[in-house]
């Protein structure tokens, strides 16, 4: 989610000692390998598509064995008030880092990731746009995952953190973004055996067919994103044209939904509209680029966009 600067520290502390312990407590066959292996990195899922060992983000979310097994934990996801997506706790061994990167799939788009530093060390630093920051143990911070960032563990011992991810109520946004409260006024979070706040989970249904009021909000999004990586009359006149044929497609867009609805009729008819697309904007695509993070344009309109106008189940 794109926010107004890199990071926000929530006037919050959690009891790290005790997080630290549910953490400890887990076994070994909990932590698994990062989705895209890489070095260093392992996690524990705690909040998945049906409560079970996946990474997906389709359907009801829900804990799984080891997030029920961390009742301190799961209370303190519990208290924010918020639907939470996927959530992990995220491990990178000593020594280790996350590459730089931009997060810019479609399921980012609307949704934000809260970090509570379990385990960690001075020398542990997250970076976001040129910002770097350390964040301690039992607080609490989101950032803009939209922007480049990364992170370095130069420590000798491992890092862990709880990583959780909500689109936010209008609350919790104006938590987020309330001036800053010296931090002998933040809100301690403690175990409390009595609490008895839910955890609420998102149900993901996707429609079978993107809705033309969405394809047109994200399209109009990447088009206010869309740069060039090298200024030049030809490289200008692609970027034009690019902008021109996403604006032609959510008009087409419009009418196809319009003629036959979202529920999945007709599907080939959308898929086609949708690989004409595909087609028509790759020729103009090279050097074209998102202002905020340099990514490839195409790259984020096939992740974003084109991978999710139609539903595999509807296009099968």
């Amino acid at each position: 989610m794109r926010l107004s600067q890199p990071f926000f520290q929530l006037p919050l502390l959690f009891d790290a000692a005790r997080l630290q312990a549910e953490v400890a407590a887990l076994p070994p066959e909990a932590w698994v390998s990062h989705p895209d292996q890489v070095p260093g990195n392992s996690a524990v899922r705690l909040i998945t598509a049906g409560g079970s060992e996946n990474d997906g983000v389709q359907g009801r979310m829900a804990p799984t064995p080891w997030l029920e097994a961390m009742p301190y934990m799961k209370q303190a996801l519990a208290g924010f008030g918020v639907v939470w997506s996927r959530s992990r706790l995220m491990r990178l061994a000593a020594g280790a880092g996350v590459p730089e990167h931009a997060d810019i799939n479609y399921h980012w788009h609307t949704r934000v990731r809260l970090h509570i530093p379990v385990l960690t060390w001075p020398e542990v630093r997250f970076h976001c746009d040129g910002e770097a920051v350390h964040m301690g143990a039992g607080e609490a911070w989101v950032f803009d995952n939209w922007r480049r960032h990364h992170v370095e563990n130069n420590a000798v011992g491992e890092r862990i953190h709880l990583v959780a991810d909500t689109t936010g109520t209008a609350a919790f946004w104006r938590f987020v973004h309330a001036p800053a409260t010296p931090r002998d006024r933040w809100r301690s979070v403690k175990w409390d055996p009595t609490a008895d706040h839910p955890l609420l989970t998102e149900l993901n249904q996707r429609s079978p067919i993107m809705p033309a009021a969405e394809v047109q909000w994200l399209l109009d999004d990447l088009r206010s994103e869309l740069t060039v990586a090298v200024d030049s009359p030809d490289a200008l006149g692609r970027a034009a044209r690019f902008s021109q044929v996403l604006e032609g497609f959510a008009f087409d867009w419009r009418q196809l939904c319009a003629l036959h609805g979202v529920g999945g009729e007709a599907a080939p008819a959308f898929l086609r509209l949708a690989g004409a697309l595909g087609e028509a904007v790759r020729p103009l695509a090279e050097g074209l680029v998102m202002r905020t993070n340099g990514a490839d344009a195409l790259l984020v309109l096939e992740k974003r966009v084109l991978q999710h106008l139609v539903a595999e189940d509807a296009a099968r």
